[in-house]
């Protein structure tokens, strides 16, 4: 086995430096050391119980698992992105590992010019634990020598039992390798290297904290009574691991930061993570095959982001779809709530409206009051009606009796039989009339009540009609000492008592006639009011058609000042430009003019002061097209201004004088 590049296995941090820029990406890759130091320092640390596989009970209970899940989970959230499993996601390991591997001289690519981090430091000497694992227990060891096989069985490595039982040294060489590897499958095994010269050290560089008490020269009878427990205590404790690194890297943990787990819609830290870095390895590979165009994944990074926001922008616009209908109706209702006064006037009115229903209601009540002494009134005449039919028949018994007990004679008897049979056949019609007489009663009697009703009903929306008029109970002035309320008195005898209340044709008619004729006069005049109000709002409709017609033309004088304003600065700019243009080109020739000078005597001073005088000038007309640049502009943004002003004054004035009206 070739032993790998050193600083690809610990690789912890690239730094990205594009030719044309000077801003740096950090680009986070753990190793397998790395990931392996994790689950180490994970079960070392994090409560004060041992949490290496030293004690029996470590991983016996859910509340010792959680936490040590914590603290591997809280290893990886320093990390931008994670390791994926060899065995599971092998396509990001091998990605990461060409990214980082040395450069060959005829190489296409280019290389990353930042070198690798530094090794993961070793425990101090100071922090030497004890194994507190019952190791000679027999018991004990069945329990990690049945664990041992059983892990190493669904790994897919052929073992037996007895071969665990009596293990020889090229066994316990296959079996450790097998699970240093992995753990980390990059690990610098030497070829050809002893066994005893590399047993210590790998276990030191995965963190077995009883790496001391370990002698290499146990390897040479690995099953031999004093060393076989401490050695299978080793592939215990390593087997565990391997258990934990599995478990962690199949659970679906957010910490493991893989693509493909991400779901459609995150928010969870390390999802962000993931998906950078597996931007920055894509882009940094294309970047190392010389290859600077990056649109293909920032296409596909934006994608995924927007894919993302979709439902919650739905919902920010259905919310702001609400926000703003709600508001529309708060400022409806708020400029249509009615004022104090109005409120006032509608409490006045209710209370009045509450006063008439109680003297309705009074009314009514008197009403029932009647009724229920007629029916009790009625009730004892038919109580007395019935006593008197009873009377009546004792009567006629007695008399029956008398009549059986006397001794008549047959012409007696005859005349008394067709005084009888007269008297019967009068009775029978006196109760044929009766019976008419009752019927023609009890007709009227409901003729009678239908017409009671029907006046009551008329009553009733006669006073109805007074209350909807503000006539009930008391009209207004100058009809204020007139009742004009009516009540039916059905129980009254006679008919000119029937009504009770003020007299129909000499007070009631003409009080509601004349009160008619005032409403007909109030309406009429409220129709002239209307009409002149109508006039007066076709008024304010000119003047406001007027004002925006006003307004627009000010707005035309506006822009036009501004657009003059534009020009004005795009002239000045422009013979500043040549002006500047020309001061160039004489300090060109000034310059020109002393080199000549100085090569030619004095005898060029006379076109040296000419050209220093044209520079003066071209230097004052630049000055003074600047200062009436600056206040062409300034007087422009004072009209502007004023004309702001004035158009707020006027629209102010047209509010003032709607509210007003």
């Amino acid at each position: 086995m070739s032993r790998p590049v050193q600083h690809i296995v610990d690789f912890e941090q690239l730094r990205l430096q594009d030719a044309s820029a000077t801003s740096y990406i950090s680009l986070p890759v753990p190793t397998d050391h790395g990931l392996t130091e994790i689950f180490r320092n994970a079960a070392l640390e994090g409560s004060s119980r041992q949490w290496s596989l030293g004690n029996p009970n470590a991983f016996n209970t859910e509340e010792t698992y959680t936490q040590l899940w914590t603290n591997v989970a809280g290893r990886f959230c320093n990390a931008s992105a994670q390791y994926n499993a060899a065995s599971k996601y092998p396509q990001a390991v091998n990605a990461a590992a060409s990214a980082c591997k040395p450069v060959a001289a005829n190489s296409v690519r280019r290389g990353s010019t930042w070198g690798g981090g530094p090794m993961l430091a070793p425990p101090s000497s100071n922090q030497v634990a004890k194994d507190s694992r019952p190791l000679r227990d027999r018991p004990y060891q069945a329990k990690m020598r049945q664990d041992v096989y059983n892990y190493l069985n669904e790994s897919g490595f052929e073992i037996s039992m007895p071969a665990l039982t009596s293990m020889q040294g090229k066994d316990y060489r296959a079996i450790f390798d097998t699970l240093v590897l992995t753990l980390d499958s990059s690990y610098p095994f030497k070829d050809g290297a002893r066994f005893e010269e590399e047993f210590v050290p790998a276990l030191k560089a995965l963190r077995y904290p009883f790496a001391h008490q370990l002698d290499p020269k146990w390897l040479a009878a690995v099953a031999s009574p004093h060393s076989w427990p401490y050695l299978l205590g080793v592939l215990h404790w390593l087997v565990e691991l391997c258990k934990m690194r599995m478990d962690y890297l199949f659970s679906g943990h957010p910490t493991i930061q893989n693509p493909e787990h991400v779901p459609e819609e995150f928010d969870d830290p390390f999802d962000h993570k993931a998906l950078a870095f597996q931007y920055l390895e894509e882009t940094y590979t294309l970047w190392l095959d010389l290859q600077d165009d990056f649109t293909e994944w920032n296409q596909a990074m934006e994608g995924r982001y927007q894919k993302r926001n979709e439902r919650v922008q739905d919902e920010l616009d259905q919310q702001t779809g609400e926000l703003s209908k709600l508001q529309g109706e708060y400022s409806k209702l708020k400029s249509t709530a009615p004022s104090i006064s109005e409120l006032k006037k509608q409490n006045e009115l209710f209370q009045k409206d509450s006063e008439k229903l109680k003297k309705i209601l009074e009314r009514y009540e008197s009403r029932r009051d009647k009724l229920i002494e007629q029916i009790a009134f009625e009730k004892a005449e038919l109580a007395k009606g019935g006593e008197l039919l009873e009377q009546l028949k004792s009567e006629l018994d007695k008399l029956g009796e008398t009549v059986k007990i006397q001794n008549l004679t047959p012409e007696e008897v005859i005349k008394m039989n067709t005084d009888r049979e007269t008297l019967s056949r009068n009775l029978e019609d006196l109760k044929s009339k009766i019976a008419e007489s009752h019927k023609v009663v009890m007709t009227l009697e409901v003729n009678v009540t239908n017409r009671a009703a029907a006046v009551e009903e008329a009553l009733d929306t006669y006073t109805n009609m007074l209350s909807s008029l503000g006539l009930y109970p008391s009209p207004p002035e100058p009809w204020q000492d007139i009742d004009l309320t009516l009540e039916l008195n059905s129980a009254s005898s006679n008919p000119q008592q029937l009504l009770a209340g003020s007299d129909i044709r000499k007070i009631i008619k003409p009080t509601l006639s004349s009160v008619a004729e005032t409403k007909r006069l109030e309406r009429a005049a409220l129709e002239n009011e209307s009409v002149k109000v109508n006039n007066e709002l076709d008024q304010l409709t000119t003047e406001c058609k007027n004002l925006d017609y006003e307004i627009g033309e000010l707005e035309k004088k506006a822009t036009a000042l501004n657009e003059q304003g534009d020009d004005l600065r795009d002239a000045a700019q422009q013979e500043a430009q040549v002006a500047s243009a020309e001061a160039s080109r004489l300090e060109r020739d000034l310059n020109h003019a002393r080199t000549a000078a100085i090569a030619n005597g004095l005898g060029v001073k006379s076109r040296l002061q000419a050209l220093q005088f044209s520079y003066k000038e071209q230097m004052e007309a630049v000055s003074r097209l600047t200062e009436n640049t600056i206040r062409a502009i300034l007087k422009n943004s004072q009209e502007i201004a004023t004309f702001k002003q004035e158009v707020s004054r006027h629209l102010q004035e047209l509010r003032d004088f709607a509210e007003a009206n």
